[in-house]
C-alpha cells in the first residue's frame, strides 16, 4: 500500500507510518483479543466504519503480512487471520490500554463512543450466573445518547448461555431500570468509576428488582483494563 513516509529513519515513526492509516490498529485490536475474524464481524463490531474502508485495510493489512486472507471455497467463506506479525504486536497494544488508563482523562477517554458496539460486548459479557434463573429483562436509558436508540433492552432467558441486546421493546415486564449516561457507564466499564458513586453523584439511577439492583456489581460487565492499578477515575459531579 502507498505509505505516506516522515521521511525519518526512526524504527518507531517507520511503525507509526505502518500502523497509524484510520482503523488499523482497532481491526487489529478486535481480531487479536475478541477473536473476530470475518468481514461482517468486524464490520458491526467497529460499527462507524463503511464497508469500502474495511475491504481497503484489510487489503492493506494483508499486503504488508498483517492478515492472512484465508477463503473455504467448500464452505463459501472468509476469514481474516492475524499473522504472527499481528500477534507479536499484542503486549505494545496492552501497553497502550494500559497507559491510556493510567495518563488520559476518564471524560476524554470514555466521552465519545458507539453505544450500539458497547451493547453487543456487553450482551456476551453479562455474568449470567449472576442472575436469577428466570427471564430478566433490563431496561437501560442513556440519556446525552444522540443518536437513534438511547434506549436498550437486555432479556436474558434461563436456557441461554448469553443475553439479547435490543433496541425493540419486547414483550415483556420489565425487572430494573437504569438511566444513566454513555460517560458514566464507560467510566464504570473501564473502572474509571463504580456503580454505587455514580448512583450517590446522581449520574445513575435504579429502579426496580432489588435482588439484581444489589448484585449488579456481580453481574454486570467490567473490561480487563478496570483493574489496571492507578486508572484516572471520573470527577466528581459538579
Amino acid at each position: 500500500m502507498p505509505i505516506k513516509s516522515y521521511g525519518l529513519i526512526c524504527p518507531i515513526s517507520k511503525a507509526c507510518e505502518i500502523l497509524t492509516p484510520r482503523w488499523t490498529i482497532p481491526i487489529l485490536t478486535e481480531m487479536s483479543y475478541n477473536g473476530y475474524t470475518k468481514f461482517s464481524d468486524l464490520k458491526r463490531i467497529l460499527g462507524n466504519i463503511s464497508p469500502a474502508i474495511l475491504s481497503k485495510r484489510l487489503s492493506e493489512m494483508e499486503q504488508i503480512g498483517l492478515v492472512e486472507r484465508i477463503e473455504d471455497k467448500a464452505r463459501n467463506t472468509v476469514d481474516y487471520l492475524p499473522t504472527e506479525k499481528a500477534k507479536a504486536l499484542v503486549p505494545i497494544l496492552d501497553s497502550l490500554a494500559e497507559w491510556t488508563q493510567k495518563h488520559i482523562d476518564a471524560e476524554l477517554a470514555v466521552c465519545s463512543y458507539d453505544l450500539s458496539q458497547l451493547m453487543w460486548y456487553l450482551r456476551q459479557m453479562i455474568v449470567v450466573d449472576e442472575l436469577p434463573r428466570r427471564r430478566v429483562v433490563v431496561r437501560m436509558n442513556f440519556t446525552d445518547e444522540e443518536g437513534p436508540f438511547p434506549i436498550y433492552w437486555l432479556v436474558y432467558e434461563p436456557q441461554s448461555c448469553f443475553v439479547e441486546a435490543c433496541v425493540d421493546v419486547p414483550s415483556f415486564d420489565v425487572d430494573l431500570y437504569i438511566e444513566t449516561t454513555k460517560l458514566s457507564f464507560g467510566a464504570i466499564f473501564y473502572g474509571r468509576s463504580s456503580v454505587a458513586r455514580e448512583v450517590e453523584e446522581g449520574r445513575m439511577f435504579l429502579s426496580g428488582d432489588k435482588v439484581l439492583e444489589r448484585t449488579i456489581d456481580r453481574w454486570m460487565p467490567k473490561s480487563a483494563l478496570a483493574s489496571v492499578e492507578g486508572t484516572l477515575q471520573l470527577a466528581a459531579a459538579e
